[in-house]
């Protein structure tokens, strides 16, 4: 699966897209490049959220491996993001190119460094990584896979994800999220939340007994996306997810003018509930002579 990312991720095909080499190198030939700013760990969350579920051919039993290709610093907190998807037993490969930073390559990685993060001088070299990256991926998914484990079957994932997400009790600046735990109760719950035009995404942890949450100190009168992960030891079930906006913020209502004179006016107006301060601009109307 690839995904492109810049201010706002973008899928190019899922998992389950291509069965073959050749398919898989078409599909890169004719992929638009997509510039922009460097939102990696907007990135990185877009990945678990939408490339690593089941809709999108992900298995519950196979080993995840994510590499991340970046020739720039990130413009928000890649680290807390890589951090959430190495916690649920995704391994990370970082490769840098030109301006990449390496101390974020290696915050980012998964450990042991040596094999996991990579940084070339232009974007023609790296096809000098390609073989060394081709082994030590290979044998990093035997080593992984031949650990004796107790994965939960792959036909148990609909048992493992919770359901009827609803959201209510909008305000300009909080929601509050509930769903239906899933039959198996899962150890942790992680929610994840950001405005969907981009920005920083945001997560909690509640315990699995916990079914609810009151998301607070949002931005008012902007659209967010939110997914509810269920998490377990061995695995991590298919995420709900919703979109709402809040409210905008209250508006003074009911503008009056009055005493008018040949250079000055009285304003007055019905307070906006919330207001701490009023900012009042005064222009001339078009063609309204002098100011």
């Amino acid at each position: 699966g690839l995904s492109q990312y810049s201010s706002d991720p973008r899928t190019e095909w899922d998992l389950n897209a291509y069965s073959t080499r050749d398919q898989v190198l078409e599909a890169m030939k004719n992929m638009r490049y997509k510039g922009g700013n460097t939102f990696t760990g907007l990135a990185l969350t877009h990945v678990l959220e939408q490339n690593l579920k089941p809709d999108a051919g992900a298995r519950l039993e196979a080993e995840k491996f994510v590499i991340l290709l970046t020739d720039g610093k990130s413009q928000d907190d890649a680290n807390l993001a890589a951090q959430t998807l190495k916690n649920l037993g995704i391994e990370i490969f970082a490769i840098g190119v030109k301006n990449a930073d390496e101390a974020e390559l290696k915050q980012v990685a998964s450990e042991p460094l040596d094999l996991t993060v990579y940084n070339v001088l232009d974007f023609p070299l790296l096809s000098s990584l390609v073989s060394k990256l081709t082994r030590v991926l290979c044998t990093r998914i035997k080593e992984k896979s031949n650990k004796e484990n107790t994965e939960i079957p792959v036909n148990m994932g609909p048992q493992l994800s919770p359901t009827d997400l609803k959201i209510s009790a909008v305000t300009s600046k909080s929601m509050h999220l509930t769903w239906s735990p899933p039959p198996n109760p899962p150890k942790k719950y992680r929610i994840v939340y950001y405005p969907s035009k981009g920005g920083t995404p945001k997560e909690v942890v509640l315990d699995g007994a916990v079914s609810s949450l009151q998301l607070s100190n949002l931005t008012s009168h902007t659209e967010y996306l939110v997914s509810v992960f269920p998490i377990y030891d061995t695995a991590v079930g298919d995420g709900l997810r919703g979109v709402t906006s809040t409210l905008p913020l209250s508006s003074p209502r009911s503008l009056r003018v009055s005493e008018l004179s040949h250079n000055s006016m009285r304003l007055s107006w019905k307070a906006a509930q919330g207001a701490t301060q009023y900012l009042v601009l005064c222009s001339a109307a078009p063609d309204g002579g002098e100011d």
